[in-house]
């Protein structure tokens, strides 16, 4: 192996350190610009490697100097900071310390996507941005209205035709009637950059087998599969089914020391917020479909209440999703009739044309009550099934009791 560069990169500078025979050498800083990563990309050798920390611009730094060494090397900050905590702290020890760990062979890595995968996953980001910005916008409407005593909206949808005519009826102050209306400008503006956003991720994913993969599951609709599949990326790198659990935070963090007993607690919320987040979403909507994953919702709410029972079912989708992708199967209980037309609606959003006439596909068959009834009925005897099977098991002994998941999995 050539020389270890640690850069320690900053958004307008990056400190730079070498390691060679043994020994760390200062070598300045260079300019986060392109012209300047390229300049010092041409003082490099095809043997070396460079690691910088996971940052806003890291992939940058990966696109820019990876033609020109061995390997760019992407580190978790928080394990590095674990690790190498050092009292006094500069931007010169930052990059020393990056370099040292990666030619002693500890540094913790975090992988790095392709291109493909690192798009969809500013795609899901955005969305997420622009959602969570409209339900604070509503929020504020909200907000208003409760602070002038108006009743709650009796129709359904605040913000829809009749919601929006309702709205208009009441009596408010003339700057909160202002702020009101600059609040509703401001959801349609968003509401047009959704279906931007919607239909972007939907042309990206309507060739993808493991998006269509996971609509086979129940409660998973196209944006929770989309944003699963970009956080997953090549689910080879997860050997096991626990660590992408891990990877996502659905894991029960652990404690124990010398011969007593290991402590389950909460879980621990690390790694991929938003694919968590998107886990218990589904979660949530399989809890209200007939089939074996409402089975286990309903017998671990017994125990520990609706709030862990979800918990528990998004750890257990995220085993799922590992399952289905690894073995490249479908979801057994998946309802055919359901998932074509999950898929239909996926291909309506990338702006395929409709058919009309006699071009029905098999999407249609959901339109049908009788096949739709027939579905639901084969799901609901496999929820039945689940319980049944179930029912004898009789909880751990002291000390050894696990969450509803894991104590499921081990099974």
């Amino acid at each position: 192996m050539g020389r270890v560069i640690g850069m320690d990169i900053h958004r307008t500078f990056a400190e730079v350190v070498f390691w060679e025979a043994g020994r760390l050498r200062p070598a300045g800083r260079v300019d986060m610009t392109r012209s300047g990563l390229e300049g010092f990309g041409r003082t490099l050798s095809r043997e070396d490697e460079v690691v910088v920390e996971a940052t806003g611009n890291a992939m940058a730094v990966v696109r820019v100097l990876s033609p020109y060494v061995a390997r760019v090397v992407v580190a978790n900050p928080l394990q590095v900071k674990a690790i190498a905590h050092a009292q006094v702290k500069t931007d010169k020890i930052d990059a020393g310390v990056l370099a040292s760990l990666r030619a002693a062979g500890f540094l913790p890595e975090v992988w790095v996507p392709d291109a493909g995968t690192e798009r969809r996953r500013r795609l899901v980001a955005r969305r997420n941005q622009v959602v969570r910005h409209r339900t604070r916008v509503k929020n504020e409407v909200h907000a208003i209205l409760q602070a002038h005593l108006v009743p709650p909206c009796p129709h359904a949808d605040l913000f829809g035709r009749l919601g929006r005519s309702w709205l208009g009826q009441q009596v408010l102050p003339d700057d909160e009637r202002s702020a009101i209306e600059r609040h509703l400008r401001e959801l349609d503006r968003l509401g047009e950059d959704l279906e931007v956003l919607d239909r972007n991720i939907a042309q990206a994913a309507i060739d993808d087998p493991a998006v269509k993969r996971l609509l086979t599951i129940t409660g998973v609709n196209l944006i929770v599969a989309a944003g699963l599949v970009a956080a997953i990326g090549d689910v080879r790198r997860f050997p096991s089914s626990e660590k992408l659990v891990s990877y996502v935070g659905l894991n029960p963090r652990v404690r124990q020391s010398g011969l007593g007993l290991a402590q389950h607690g909460r879980i621990s919320k690390h790694g991929r917020s938003h694919a968590r987040a998107l886990l218990v979403e589904a979660a949530w909507a399989a809890s209200k479909a007939p089939g074996p994953l409402r089975a286990f919702f309903l017998r671990v709410r017994a125990k520990r209440g609706h709030q862990v029972a979800a918990v528990a079912v998004a750890r257990k989708l995220a085993v799922l999703c590992w399952c289905l992708l690894t073995r490249d199967t479908d979801y057994q209980w998946a309802r055919p009739a359901l998932v074509a037309n999950k898929v239909r609606a996926m291909e309506l959003q990338a702006g395929q044309p409709a058919r009309k006439g006699n071009q029905r596909g098999p999407a249609y068959a959901y339109n049908v009550k009788e096949l739709r009834d027939r579905e639901i009925e084969v799901a609901r005897q496999a929820e039945q099934a689940y319980a049944q099977f179930v029912g004898h098991w009789q909880p751990r002994g002291p000390g050894k009791r696990r969450t509803g998941a894991a104590n499921e999995e081990r099974r």
